[in-house]
This record gives structure tokens, C-alpha cells and sequence, in this order.
């Protein structure tokens, strides 16, 4: 709440008008409305107009004044801009993301609802004929996605536009909303709150402040400036970490070779957009496997990580998270229960194991559904009396089970996905890539098995696993040590390369490409340098023999890194030069602390710390800067998640499908004075 007395206009500035940003604002105008104001459609970005509302909110204020700074569009802000390539794909399906709030306690929207609902409304708009305001390109997406499919973010940049376009001229009365199509370079405080100055030198002035950064360019680390620094030296092309809508991708020469460092997420878009991008197409073969005709534009593609191999994709289940995987050991109950009696659990003590039962039951019960001449009679009670017993005597026993009825061959290493290349020698990388390419056919074969396939359920038990751990390590939910050592430490790569990778059809595309001799790939834990002689970029592995990869361009298939002390945002070093925030400070297993990737904040609503520990009044953060606080703070709301689509084992939602506009409430209600 703002301090200070009762203010006839309550001043509120909004930094970033990205998803984040555009929650902040919805959740501004319902809470207000809520509060006492009749709808009226008053406001839309860059115009405002203004009515007095008939009652005063919780701190008085009669008029309510909100300033969106963002240089792109309201709603979209960067990341998702209508006017990106349409290779560009979310990595959630249609049915899963959304702006707006369906959980029940919270004010009622104004309008709008979520993507997938906008994408059919706006599908029977085009049915039905008649002029429209949509692009071809968003007609034609329209046309052909269905609710699993897996949209351009282009086109959900168009529906955060619409929503928000929609929740602006709901607005009640009383309410002004303007947007201010520049970057903010500085923050500071005045004696009635605070001074924003923007990029053209302009100031103006805020009773409260929402920071909804979002991603923010980073400093390039040691390595990544050294090799930026010999490429300006020698003529070579390095395009750092980046936002691919952000990358000049022609910058790269037709026919040449190109490293490319990271087989992540931003991996399969540099991957579409030197391909498909440049006129190559793909087409189902006649064995079932997809096959790439080349446009003849293409680079060579030689990529490179340290597991060696890309995420695995997703299976084809229709739906977020498997239905017939269920959690029976790491239950919300559970794993909130250390809390609930006031203590703090360690993630590989208390929790892992719990999740580790969960992921052996869901592919043992699986292998045994669907390939029971593979299982001893028995096996499956053997195994379930195994894994209930408490205590860490449980896994040993469980192994004891495993070993005495199923094949090696069959059995779940669960450390060893993370690694699947690990410990293997390959002559040259002609032989690697032969090895790779029976990894991607088999996982693509996975993926298509669905719920059939043992493997993908053991990975579908730790993606629903993730929903559940979201909301327990929240907020300071298990130790320091654990957060840094385990679950920021060794978890969070493991489930990630295994649970947030593509839609399969990427994999599928990765395989044709590898098959078309478009693409190749480097080895596992690769060292890149540069040849100041031969004037390239070298890559090896020391798992690969043969000749190294050289090159004379490299992509940084990375995001940015999201550390605010790396950040390359006057903003926020302003703030943390004037102590307004600071990092929060973490301690690992030697029990030194360190700076965490994100911002040391209050318990929601999240206010920053001072310099010296200090609730700052008036500012208040959400995002991606959360990341010290929060665990997967990127992701989407999840749209309808308090029924079957996203309801939890227990029969109880998980709280942390829509934890990002629950946050935005907060921020908005205690602004308000609510």
C-alpha cells in the first residue's frame, strides 16, 4: 500500500508492458473496478481519458493513473511481437497458455479470456466471412491449428494485443491508461515517490512502481567476450546470446559452416530459421521418417552442448500432463507438510526421494502395461511395497526388485538420461552423428507411443513432479544449500533436458536434416577456441576423434543470461549502485554465500530489499527477477487449471499453474490499498 496519506489520483508506473506488465495492468483495472467503479471503456495505449469514479478505494484515491513503459506493443512487449518469423513456435501447446485469471478468489476480469479460447473465437470470425483485422499469415495459422497444436509466438503476441485491447476499453471510470513507447534508464525517489527517466531524457513522476522487466540483455561472460573480441579482431561473425526475434540471422553466409553452440530451446529456432527460413521445406517420407529438401541457401550447421544430444521432445499425449500418470508419493500434502510444521525440508533429502518413487512407478507400471512378457509375476507389488517403505532403505530395496525381474536393458537410469553420450568414445564425428541420429529416431518413435511408451511417463511423472515443487519451494520452501546444490544444482538440468523439450516434430526435423547433411554435430563437453592462424573458430570434443570443427561463424544458441548482477540494463544497475535492491545471497554446500540469479525481495507482495535488508515502499517486482524466490518463472499461466486439464492427483489444483497473475493480484491490491 502507498504510504503517505490519501491522494485524490494514485499514480502507478508500469516497467515493462510484456506479459508480466500486462497482468499488472489487468489486474490494476479488475481490483479497481471490484473496489466500486462501474466499467466504461476509457483507455487504450498511447490515449487516455479520464472520469472520476463515484467511490474512493482502501487509500483514498479517487482517480487511478497507470503509465505502461514499453517500446513495443502492450500485451506482446518483445519477446512475443506480432512481427516475428512464424517458425517461431511456443513451446506450450494452444490449450495451455493465458493471460487472464480463472482462479476463484481473485477479482473478476473485465474482459478477455485465454489463448486458446481467443484462438477460436477468432477462427469462427474468419468462418463466417466478412472483413477482418487479422494478417494472412495470423488467418492461416488460425485455420489450421487445433487446440494441441503448438502455435508461432507471433500469433500468441497477437492475442496478448487483442486482450489486452479488450481489457483497456472495459476500463472502469476513474481510470487512465497510457503507454510511453520508451526504455526506462533510471529509477530513483522523490519526496512524493518516485522519478522515472527514460531513455530520451525525459523524467516523470510515480507513486508506486511495478518492475515487470522480463528478459534483459546480459553482459557477456569471460569466454563468451573473449571469443566476441578475437571475432571483431579477425573478421569473423559471433552473434552472442540473444531473443532470436532479436538476431540478424542473414548475417550468416549460405554454404558455409557455422558453429552453433547450445542444444537447447533457442537451438531448434536457429535450426528452423536457417532452414525453413531460407526456403528449405520438409516432407514425410515414405518410411515413415520425415526428409528435408534443401533450398540450396542454407548454412552448414554443425552444433555442439555438453550433453551432446538436444532436449528430448514431447510426447503425444493431448494434453499437459499425462492423465494417467498420477502422483502418488509426492502429493501437495506432502511435499507442503515440512512447512505446514514449521520446518524447512532439503530438496534431495525430503523431496527428491518422494518424486523418485513417482518416476519409477510410472515406468515400471508402464512397462508392465505394455510389454508384460518383459515382467516377472509380482513384480509391480514387489515394487510398490519397495517404494513405500520410509526411510532411505527404500531405493536399495526398490533396485533389489528391479534387478531380480527386469532385463538391464529395460531398466530406468534415471542419472543417466541427463548424460546419454557420457563415457562413449567415437572415432570421428561421422560415426557420433550415426549415433545420434538413432538417439533421435528412438525418442521421436517415444513420442509418438504417448502413454504407451514407459520411458516418456517416467518423464511425464517429473514434469507433473515440477507443478508440485513449484509451489513448496517457493519462498524460501527448502534450504539454501539444497536450493543451490540440488534443485538449481543437478535437478533442474536433469528435468529440463528431459521434460521442457520441443514439440516432436522438431526432433523429427533435427533427424532429416542430420540425414540430408545439412547438419552435424561436435561431441559431448566441447571446447571452442580460436585459430588466430587459420583466422576461424575451432570446436572439438574430447569424446570425438578425427579433425576438429573450424569455422568462420558461431551462433550462441543461449537466451540471456537471467542473473540480474550480469544484467546489461542501466535500470537495474542504477538501482543496485543506489542500493535500492540487491541480489539476494544464497549459501551452497560450503556454506559461503553467493549472489543468486534474482533479486532479493519481501514475501508477496514482492517488494525489493534495500542495501541493508529493508522493504523498499512503493517498488514492487515481477518476473523474471523473481528467480531467487521462485523456481520456473518463465513459463505461462496456465489456462483452467482448477479442473480435469490441470487438476492434480490429489483432487486439489496446483496453485502454481496460475502463481504469475496470483502475484500480479497482490502487487495490484496492495497498491490499492485493498
Amino acid at each position: 500500500m502507498i504510504r503517505g496519506g490519501a491522494r485524490a489520483r494514485l499514480r502507478i508506473a508500469v516497467v515493462g508492458g510484456g506479459p508480466r506488465g500486462a497482468s499488472a495492468v489487468e489486474r490494476l483495472l479488475a481490483n479497481w473496478a471490484e473496489a466500486g467503479a462501474d466499467p466504461a471503456a476509457h483507455a487504450a495505449p498511447d490515449r487516455e481519458r479520464t472520469t472520476t469514479a463515484p467511490t474512493a478505494r482502501g487509500n483514498g484515491a479517487r482517480e487511478l493513473e497507470i503509465t505502461v513503459y514499453e517500446p513495443f506493443g502492450l500485451g506482446p512487449g518483445r519477446v512475443w511481437r506480432t512481427e516475428q518469423p512464424r517458425e517461431f513456435l511456443m513451446n506450450t501447446p494452444c490449450f495451455f497458455p493465458t493471460l487472464i485469471p480463472s482462479e476463484p478468489g481473485l477479482a473478476e476480469p473485465l474482459a478477455g479470456g485465454s489463448f486458446d479460447a481467443w484462438r477460436e473465437a477468432r477462427r469462427s470470425e474468419l468462418g463466417r466471412g466478412g472483413p477482418t483485422d487479422l494478417t494472412a499469415e495470423e488467418a492461416a495459422d488460425l485455420a489450421a491449428l487445433e487446440a494441441s497444436d503448438f502455435p508461432p509466438r507471433a500469433l500468441y503476441g497477437r492475442y496478448l494485443t487483442d486482450t489486452m485491447a479488450a481489457v483497456l476499453a472495459a476500463a472502469p471510470r476513474g481510470v487512465s491508461v497510457r503507454q510511453v513507447r520508451e526504455e526506462v534508464t533510471r529509477l530513483g525517489r522523490t519526496p512524493h515517490g518516485w522519478a522515472l527517466t527514460t531513455r530520451d531524457g525525459r523524467a516523470r513522476e510515480a507513486d508506486a512502481v511495478v518492475l515487470a522487466l522480463g528478459h534483459v540483455p546480459s553482459k557477456l561472460n569471460q569466454t563468451q567476450h573473449a571469443l566476441a573480441e578475437a571475432a571483431g579482431r579477425l573478421g569473423l561473425t559471433y552473434l552472442p546470446p540473444a531473443a532470436p526475434a532479436d538476431v540478424d540471422w542473414e548475417a550468416l553466409p549460405s554454404g558455409s559452416a557455422v558453429l552453433v553452440r547450445g542444444m537447447g530451446l533457442n537451438f531448434f529456432d536457429v535450426m528452423v530459421r536457417l532452414t525453413q527460413g531460407r526456403g528449405g521445406r520438409f516432407k514425410e517420407g515414405p518410411n515413415g521418417q520425415l526428409e528435408y529438401v534443401a533450398s540450396g541457401r542454407e548454412p552448414r550447421l554443425v552444433a555442439a552442448s555438453r550433453r551432446g544430444v538436444p532436449y528430448r521432445g514431447k510426447a503425444e499425449i493431448g494434453a499437459y500432463y499425462a492423465p494417467g500418470v498420477h502422483l502418488r508419493w509426492l502429493t501437495r500434502a506432502a511435499a507442503l507438510a515440512p512447512r505446514e510444521a514449521g520446518l524447512t525440508p532439503s530438496f534431495d533429502a525430503d523431496l527428491w526421494p518422494l518424486l523418485h518413487r513417482d518416476t519409477l512407478w510410472a515406468y515400471y507400471s508402464t512397462l508392465a502395461r505394455t510389454a508384460p512378457e518383459e515382467v516377472r509375476p509380482g513384480f509391480l507389488d514387489a515394487l510398490e511395497a519397495a517404494l513405500g517403505v520410509s526411510g532411505p532403505s527404500w531405493e536399495e530395496q526398490a533396485e533389489s526388485v528391479v534387478e531380480g525381474a527386469i532385463r538391464e536393458e529395460l531398466r530406468l537410469d534415471l542419472r543417466g538420461l541427463g548424460a546419454p553420450l557420457a563415457g562413449r568414445h567415437f572415432a570421428n564425428r561421422s560415426e557420433l552423428d550415426a549415433h545420434v541420429l538413432a538417439y533421435l529416431d528412438d525418442d521421436a518413435a517415444r513420442s509418438a507411443r504417448g502413454e504407451n511408451d514407459p520411458l516418456k511417463m517416467a518423464i511425464a511423472a517429473l514434469h507433473r513432479g515440477r507443478a508440485v515443487l513449484k509451489e513448496a519451494v517457493a519462498d524460501g520452501g527448502i534450504t539454501e544449500e539444497s536450493w543451490v546444490s540440488g534443485l538449481r544444482g543437478w535437478f533442474e538440468g536433469l528435468v529440463e533436458g528431459l521434460a521442457s523439450g520441443p514439440p516432436s516434430l522438431r526432433i523429427r526435423q533435427l533427424a532429416a536434416l542430420i540425414r540430408a547433411g545439412v547438419l552435424s554435430t561436435v561431441g559431448p563437453e566441447p571446447r571452442f577456441r580460436v585459430d588466430r592462424g587459420a583466422g576461424c573458430f575451432v570446436a572439438e570434443s574430447p569424446w570425438v576423434g578425427g579433425q576438429p570443427v573450424y569455422a568462420a561463424a558461431m551462433v550462441e544458441a543461449l537466451a540471456p543470461a537471467n542473473v540480474v548482477a550480469a544484467a546489461d540494463s542501466p535500470l537495474l544497475a542504477g538501482l543496485l549502485a543506489d542500493g535500492l535492491v540487491r541480489p539476494k545471497y544464497l549459501a551452497g554446500a560450503d556454506g559461503v554465500p553467493r549472489p543468486a540469479s534474482g533479486l532479493d525481495v519481501t514475501a508477496p507482495p514482492y517488494r525489493p530489499l534495500d542495501v541493508n535488508g529493508h522493504p523498499v515502499q512503493g517498488l514492487y517486482v515481477l518476473g523474471l527477477q523473481l528467480s531467487a524466490a521462485q523456481w520456473g518463472t518463465a513459463i505461462a499461466a496456465e489456462a483452467h487449471p482448477f479442473g480435469a486439464p490441470g487438476e492434480a492427483n490429489d483432487g486439489a489444483p496446483y496453485p502454481s499453474a496460475q502463481r504469475t497473475l496470483r502475484d500480479a493480484d497482490a502487487v495490484a491490491r496492495d497498491i490499492l490499498g485493498l
